[in-house]
Parts: C-alpha cells; structure tokens; sequence
C-alpha cells in the first residue's frame, strides 16, 4: 500500500493512493481552463473517472469480505494452539470439533503435544512447534485487523469521491444547460432586432413613396 502504512490518514488521502476527486467551487472559472473548453468532453472525462472509483469499490468490498471471514478463522486457530500450550505437559486429552465440509463436524480427542501444523494457503501445510505457531497466528491476525481498517478507511475515501465526482457532473451539465439557453435567447433576441429593424426600414420606404 501507498505511504507509511502503520500511521494513520486522514479523510483526504487514501492507503492504497487512490487519487482524489477534484472539488470545483467555482464552475465559471472551471470551464474556462484551455482543457475544459467543450462541457460534454469535461463530463466524459468525469464519468471515466467515477467508473474507475466504481471499479475500486468493488475490489475493496471484496477484500473487505474476504478480511472479514479471514480474522475469525484466524482468532479461533490461535485460541486453540493456545489452549494446546497450556495442556501440552499434562495427560489431559482435547476434545474438540473440527470441519470435514459445510455444516458438517466431526468429533476429535487431541492427545497432549508440542506441534501443530497450519495452512498457509495455496495448499500449502507447515508444522510448527506451538510457540512459532502462536506467534505467526498473532503477526497475521494483527495485519488482517489492520488491512481491514485500511480497507474501510479506503470505501469511506472512496464513498466521497464518488459523490464529489458525481456532484461536479451535475454542476457542469447544468452550467451547461444554463449557457446554451442564455445563448439561445440571445440569438432570438438578436434575430428580432434584426426584424424590427427590417420593418421600420420598409416603413420609410413606403411613406416616401
């Protein structure tokens, strides 16, 4: 992730340097930058912006889901291999459930030992004695806690920016509705001039004759 990752941010930056949506106080002064100059190509412009937001929010919720249903699996491996540290010099035998498929249980008596072995993910098991296992148990639950604060810091960065992006939109598209029924008028008023003009010329014409 971006930037020190172990300090806090405000609401204004993001870990994961999501750039940030430009707030436009002043519309007028806005479009009149050389690059702002046609108003649809300004809010094209927008809306491939708020689809890239749109396209992190997905990624984050999924992280967001996957951290979510990781940090539970993780505290109850760490209660169990603590539990295993304090009975592992005694006779005493575990009893326990352990998961054989969705919603199904089978029950197990744990003899008293000094090892464990843990999934590391892509299919890969290591044995541990229980002291490097509790200690790696802990060092991955303190990182999914603070990936997952991360995470929400970043949906709520993102929250914002999506409505920032989508309010300049709104602004920009009815500044430009507003300008080109100013210059729709103007243009009527002007072709009525020219009309009234016309007939006062045609009157003359007529009472010299």
């Amino acid at each position: 992730m971006a930037g020190d990752s172990d300090k806090p941010l405000d609401e204004s930056k993001s870990y994961m340097g999501i750039p940030e949506a430009q707030f436009v106080e002043d519309v007028d002064t806005f479009m009149k930058k050389e690059d702002n100059a046609n108003a649809q190509d300004v809010i094209k412009r927008l809306d491939e912006q708020l689809n890239k937001y749109k396209f992190m929010e997905v990624h984050l919720q999924a992280r967001r889901k996957k951290l979510k249903s990781q940090i539970p699996d993780i505290k109850s491996s760490l209660q169990i291999v603590k539990e295993m540290k304090t009975r592992k010099d005694t006779a005493e035998v575990i009893e326990t459930r352990f998961l054989l498929s969705d919603q199904v249980y089978m029950k197990a008596n744990i003899p008293p030992t000094d090892r464990v072995c843990l999934w590391l993910g892509a299919n890969v098991m290591l044995e541990y004695g229980l002291e490097d296992a509790e200690g790696l148990l802990s060092k991955n639950l303190g990182n999914a806690t603070k990936n997952l604060t991360q995470v929400d810091h970043d949906l709520d960065f993102l929250r914002n920016q999506i409505t920032t992006t989508e309010v300049t939109m709104a602004r920009i598209y009815n500044w430009d509705v507003k300008r080109r029924r100013a210059q729709k008028a103007a243009a009527e008023d002007k072709s009525k001039g020219r009309g009234r003009g016309r007939g006062r010329d045609l009157a003359r014409e007529m009472n010299f004759e």
